[in-house]
């Protein structure tokens, strides 16, 4: 497990990158690698596979594929986005650095390592190319940013409550204990984290559109759920903030009805 962690302006990231079994799953943040490419040079790599495109995720993609000549893998929603040059806010570059293009290959629904087959699994939400690595074997998970934390306050723009919701209910029909995150790295009772997680949005999911319902307004809602103003919303000028959480579950019940 590689480790990195970094700070500016009261806001405080950490982030992982894993390798078992001859496969490295993400590749972490450029702007980490004097942690992260001491790591890979330690490690015996055949592949790398890739749970979505984000920048932390994806820093270090370049790295491995021109100087290590390991093939990457991940999913086709994003592949040729990431073949152009990165393109996102300022603060991000501040934080993960930026994100030179990289080639990866799509993914299949497994895949195999020295001595296992792996199961990809569909977990949108966060982003919209999330995957999730399955060994069911040994009943460990690789859950890239599906979990992080138990209680979600605050989540990017384009992240959906309803579909981390559907992908918790998805990846909880598998059998498997341990859970790896790329942020809060390893989670010896994973199974019961990402269910604790579960249970916290599908309540807040609930009060959310209780309080629709009798009217209120999303940022009335907010305030209520959420008084709490967290340095992220402020430094990244909204693009994290609790509103997107409102706005996702007023959407998504919108659309179904």
């Amino acid at each position: 497990m590689g480790n990195g962690t970094i700070a500016f302006q009261g806001v405080k990231l950490n982030v992982h990158s894993f390798c078992t079994d001859g496969v490295l799953i993400d590749t972490g943040a450029r702007s980490l690698e004097k942690f992260f490419i001491p790591f890979f040079e330690n490690l015996s790599i055949d592949q790398v596979m890739i749970t979505h495109y984000h920048e932390d995720h994806t820093g270090c993609a370049t790295y491995l594929q021109k100087e290590k000549k390991f093939p990457l893998y991940m999913s086709n929603e994003m592949i040729a986005s990431c073949k152009e040059k990165a393109d996102y806010p300022l603060y991000r570059q501040l934080f993960w650095g930026k994100r030179k293009p990289f080639h990866a290959l799509p993914i299949a629904n497994t895949f195999q390592s020295r001595n296992a087959t792996r199961s990809v699994i569909e977990t949108p939400g966060h982003a919209k190319d999330h995957l999730s690595f399955l060994n069911r074997d040994t009943g460990q998970l690789f859950t890239g940013d599906l979990y992080c934390q138990e209680k979600t306050k605050v989540v990017l723009r384009e992240e959906s409550i309803p579909m981390i919701i559907e992908s918790l209910e998805r990846v909880l029909t598998y059998e498997f204990d341990e859970v790896f995150c790329s942020h809060a790295g390893h989670l010896k009772n994973g199974r019961i984290a990402l269910q604790r997680k579960l249970n916290y949005l599908l309540d807040l999911q609930g009060n959310i559109l209780k309080m629709h319902k009798e009217g209120l307004s999303s940022e009335e809602i907010k305030s209520q759920l959420f008084p709490k103003k967290y340095p992220i919303m402020r430094f990244s000028q909204g693009e994290w903030d609790s509103i997107h959480i409102v706005h996702s579950v007023i959407k998504q019940h919108s659309t179904v009805c």
